[in-house]
């Protein structure tokens, strides 16, 4: 049996992948056998050290007693982490057999290196934002609660600060995902700069949560976050050669007043700055009516969420008709939800939540899937519906692959397109020349756009112009009102014969009466919608209408 080797760990830096087993020859001369080993990430096998060329510290070697040297690589994937070195006083002690053991070994330490490494890691990630490097919401939580202990026994107040940057959405979707983590990532730095990092917590996309200690007054919360945001975001973050500037809002909870938790400060501190996004206010302080606000719009939100899972919304359709002809051109599909607690729930009551949460981006692409869908289906039933219009908010046009979307959907359809997007004059206004390209692309797909809610917004004829549409839909305010104010009628007069001029067409929304349906023909105007002609009706008895007027 051979006697024991002595073993050691040595620490290295980063490499490839290692080797087998190799023996020394005059290339190693000057260099010790862990050096070599960590150079070539290869074992290396010194089996009489008298023998070969003279090597690092030979002579310390020999007056130890030690003949017999074997270094070998640890590896954690592709990362070299150290070295395992071997010495006996035997010489030729590390056989082929010997080695293939002393192998399977630095396989094993290197595995359990590996395992640790994994766990560690895990073990970040569940506390810290891998992104930022600052506490997650568990750490924050955490932290705060510990405070809150010690706060409690000192009779201090504290104050939980939530905060987000405003258009990081508008950064993200004009220069791309990685720009807006740039932002974060330096805005963390600069946070950390005026804070203590045990202080500060990413708690969401852009928000981020700080804690104020030994808060005296509101008056003296207001001012250390004024201050530390003007010191944040006085000079511009550079991102890929262009400097951006940013602004913020914060809401604001104070302990014992306000909560007596960590859970309940952090829910203040964000309803309170959701009513600041609201009012537009810098900084808001929380009040007691906030939170109960602030619950029924969470449940109102997983319900969406469930809705959109469980195919809860329905396509409701208003058909528009020709003024002239009185005959059915096309018809807008309109969202509902069919809630299994509330029945049919208006869009009035969730759209708004929907743009809030961007759960408007799932829930209007399944419009459009199913809109495409049910036109199809009456195609394949031989009635004829002639086209389906289907409104596009702003956040789905800001997204860069919205016309990818679009293709999509319409690419079920065996038919012709026949779909009508309306897009709004202010969204269409917020960026004309990226907008005009987005345009066009549709266009191509056979996609007709519409400006819808005309006469709302601040749109500049020159421009209105180059945008590559097809019709405006007046609002209908202008239709409701022009029979009683003649600067509405001379309105709405105007706008129908601006559009002609530009080879558009005109179509009245919300036209109730006979008396507003006749006005709008004499004037010339194209095509109109309204209660008059029909309220949304689910397709099927869209279907009974068609095959009547077919």
């Amino acid at each position: 049996m051979k006697p024991a080797a002595t073993a050691a760990a040595n620490h290295a830096g980063s490499g490839g992948s290692a080797n087998g087993l190799a023996s020394l020859d005059d290339r190693l001369e000057g260099r010790s056998p862990a050096a070599l080993a960590v150079r070539e990430r290869r074992a290396i096998v010194v089996n009489d050290v008298n023998a070969v060329s003279p090597i690092d510290q030979a002579d310390v070697y020999l007056r130890q007693g030690i003949r017999s040297i074997a270094a070998l690589p640890l590896m954690v994937g592709a990362e070299l982490v150290g070295t395992l070195d071997l010495h006996s006083t035997e010489p030729e002690y590390f056989d082929q057999e010997e080695m293939r053991l002393l192998l399977e070994l630095a396989g094993d330490i290197s595995f359990a290196l590996e395992h640790i490494r994994r766990a560690e890691k895990l073990e970040y990630l569940a506390l810290f934002d891998s992104l930022t490097g600052l506490a997650n919401r568990t750490l924050f939580l955490d932290r705060l609660g510990q405070r809150l202990h010690l706060a409690g026994q000192a009779g201090e107040q504290v104050a939980v600060v939530v905060s987000d940057i405003e258009r990081l959405r508008t950064i993200n979707d004009s220069l791309g995902r990685h720009a807006g983590d740039a932002v974060l990532k330096q805005l963390a730095e600069r946070l950390a700069r005026g804070a203590a990092r045990e202080e500060l917590a990413r708690v969401g996309g852009d928000h981020f949560a700080i804690v104020l200690a030994a808060i005296k007054a509101e008056p003296d919360v207001g001012l250390r976050i004024e201050r530390m945001w003007r010191d944040c975001t006085s000079e511009p973050f550079a991102v890929e050669g262009s400097d951006l500037r940013i602004a913020t809002k914060a809401g604001i909870a104070l302990y014992p007043k306000d909560g007596a938790d960590a859970e309940s400060l952090l829910r203040g501190a964000e309803a309170a700055l959701r009513r600041g996004k609201e009012t537009g206010e810098r900084y808001v302080f929380h009040a007691p009516e906030m939170t109960s606000i602030s619950s029924e719009k969470l449940s109102l939100e997983n319900s969406l969420r469930r809705a959109l899972e469980h195919d809860e919304f329905v396509l409701h359709y208003q058909t528009q008709l020709d003024l002239d002809t009185r005959r059915l051109v096309g018809a807008e599909a309109l969202i509902r939800w069919q809630s299994p607690d509330q029945g049919l729930v208006p869009p009035g009551r969730f759209i708004g939540l929907l743009e809030e949460t961007g759960l408007i981006l799932d829930v209007g692409a399944w419009v459009l899937r199913r809109a495409v869908r049910d036109h199809r289906q009456c195609t394949g039933q031989g009635i004829a519906l002639p086209r389906i219009a289907i409104n596009v908010s702003s956040i789905q046009l800001r997204q860069r692959d919205f016309v990818a979307v679009v293709k999509e959907a319409i690419s079920e359809e065996a038919t012709p397109t026949r779909l009508d997007l309306e897009i709004t004059e202010s969204v269409l206004m917020e960026d004309v020349e990226g907008n005009k390209d987005k345009l066009k692309a549709l266009r191509n797909l056979g996609v007709r756009i519409t400006i819808d809610d005309f006469g709302t917004g601040y749109s500049s004829l020159s421009y209105l112009t180059k945008l590559p549409v097809d019709s405006l839909k007046i609002d209908r305010s202008f239709i409701a009102g022009m029979l009683s104010d003649p600067d509405t009628m001379t309105l709405v007069s105007t706008i129908v014969s601006l559009a002609h001029s530009l080879r558009l067409t005109v179509v009245a929304e919300g036209v109730e009466t006979e008396e507003q349906a006749s006005t709008m023909r004499l004037l010339r105007c194209d095509q109109a919608q309204g209660y008059l002609f029909s309220r949304p009706v689910p397709l099927e008895q869209l279907a009974l209408v068609l095959r009547v007027n077919g």
